[in-house]
C-alpha cells in the first residue's frame, strides 16, 4: 500500500509526527492541521454455509490453492449485516440470512478490521466476476489459516467443537 507524501488541503509535505505515542503522517505547514490517521477499513466476512459445506471461494488475483471466505469493504449508508449479505450475492448469486456475528479481527497487513458473520445460503452457486473458483468444503475437514479470516473460521469451528 502507498502511503501518502502530500497534504491533500494545502499540497505541503507530510511528516513523521508522534501524536498520542503514535506516528502518523502531519502537514508540515504551520498553518495547516491536516493528519493522516490512516484508520483501519471496516471488511465485511461471511462464513457461508450451503448445503451442509462451507463455501471457500479463490479470487482471480490469488494462487490457484489459496482460497478464503467471500469477504468486502462495507459501503457508505449500510450496515455491516446489510453489507454481508449482499457480498455473498454479488459473489455467489445466493439469497442468505445472517446465522449469528462470529467476531471482530484485526487485520494489519491489510490495514482493515473484519465483521465475521456465519451465513445460511440457499440457491444456486454463479460465481461473481472476482472470483476463480468456489468450492464446498465439510465442516469436520476445514482448516482455518494463520491470517486475515482464518482467525473467523478458527473461532468458528471452536464453538461447534470441531478442530
Amino acid at each position: 500500500m502507498t502511503k501518502m507524501k502530500f497534504c491533500p488541503q494545502c499540497g505541503h509535505r507530510l511528516a513523521p509526527t508522534r501524536i498520542q505515542q503514535r506516528e502518523y503522517l502531519a502537514c508540515e505547514s504551520e498553518v495547516c492541521n491536516y493528519v493522516f490517521w490512516d484508520n483501519p477499513l471496516p471488511v465485511v466476512a461471511a462464513l457461508v454455509e450451503y448445503e451442509g459445506n462451507v463455501l471457500l471461494a479463490r479470487n482471480k488475483a490469488w494462487p490457484p490453492k489459496m482460497y478464503g471466505l467471500i469477504t468486502g469493504f462495507l459501503e457508505k449508508m449500510e450496515t455491516p449485516e446489510e453489507a454481508v449479505l449482499r457480498e455473498v450475492k454479488e459473489e455467489l448469486g445466493l439469497d442468505a440470512e445472517i446465522v449469528e456475528l462470529i467476531g471482530l479481527y484485526p487485520f494489519y497487513e491489510q490495514n482493515e478490521l473484519i465483521i465475521a458473520y456465519h451465513i445460511r445460503a440457499r440457491g444456486e452457486v454463479t460465481m461473481g466476476k472476482e472470483l476463480a473458483e468456489v468450492k464446498a468444503v465439510p465442516p469436520v475437514k476445514l482448516r482455518p489459516w494463520a491470517f486475515g479470516t482464518g482467525f473467523a473460521v478458527q473461532d468458528w469451528l471452536k464453538k461447534r467443537g470441531i478442530g
